[in-house]
């Protein structure tokens, strides 16, 4: 069984994406993962601190490129967000190229790229969201996604502007959030638009409450990162994204 190394550049104040994803992707039937992070600092998520942080984006960089990853994820979703339209595809351009430039081939990917992506997979047009963001962040996640092309018909923002916290909210609180959603012609809800707030133990449970597919940065970080590697898509117990090739690996 291959081992593939995965290289996260995450805020200095995450501690969520380093737990979800290796929980994630160790259901995986076929492959294995290590995990390599890299920091950038960064504790309130403000405009400021986040343009900062992503100033340390190539120092990250190449030290992923010296551990030698297979795939990397740049885990900060509004971190690009709230750049503009287009900002995940500039950055994960720039990230490859930097790697080429010291003979990696790694795959990029991004948590802002992985959740359009996810979307976009589960062929959802309009969806609703919670976010642990302020509101004028949330707004821009929001406006991003619609330059996408998916509209956003409802959301929610938890207002959490110190990153710790937002690691630490708890589960039911995002799950009254996604409560109070009108829900009325939405085909996903992503209830987690963030690495750093906890989702895993939500998703599959929103899912059969709610009866809609359900995605979080986490899980969409994970299926971005298996399509990267040409892994098939079969984690269970994580939502119907993460069950897109179920029907193949059972035949297999």
């Amino acid at each position: 069984m291959d081992t593939h190394r995965i290289g996260l550049v995450v805020p200095s104040s995450n501690v969520t994406v380093e737990t979800e994803l290796p929980r994630l992707l160790g259901r995986h039937r076929e492959a294995r993962f290590s995990f390599h992070s890299s920091r950038m600092r960064m504790q309130a998520v403000s405009p400021e601190q986040l343009a900062a942080m992503n100033a340390q984006r190539e120092r990250c960089i190449l030290e992923l490129g010296d551990a030698g990853v297979d795939a990397v994820l740049y885990a900060c979703l509004v971190a690009l967000m709230s750049v503009g339209p287009g900002e995940h595809q500039r950055v994960e351009g720039l990230v490859a190229e930097q790697l080429a430039t010291g003979g990696s081939a790694a795959k990029v990917r991004s948590s802002a790229g992985a959740l359009v992506e996810g979307i976009k997979a589960l062929d959802a047009r309009s969806i609703v969201l919670v976010t642990p963001y302020m509101r004028p962040l949330a707004q821009q996640v929001v406006d991003y996604l619609e330059a996408e092309g998916i509209e956003v018909l409802d959301w929610r923002a938890l207002e959490v502007a110190d990153n710790a916290e937002v690691g630490c909210i708890p589960g039911e609180r995002v799950l009254e959030a996604a409560r109070s959603l009108d829900r009325s012609g939405a085909d996903a809800l992503v209830i987690s638009a963030c690495v750093q707030m906890p989702s895993l133990d939500l998703v599959q449970a929103a899912e059969d409450e709610f009866g809609l597919p359900v995605l979080s940065a986490a899980t969409a970080g994970a299926y971005s990162l298996l399509r990267a590697l040409s892994l098939p898509v079969d984690l269970p117990d994580a939502g119907r994204l993460l069950r897109a090739d179920a029907n193949l690996t059972a035949l297999a």
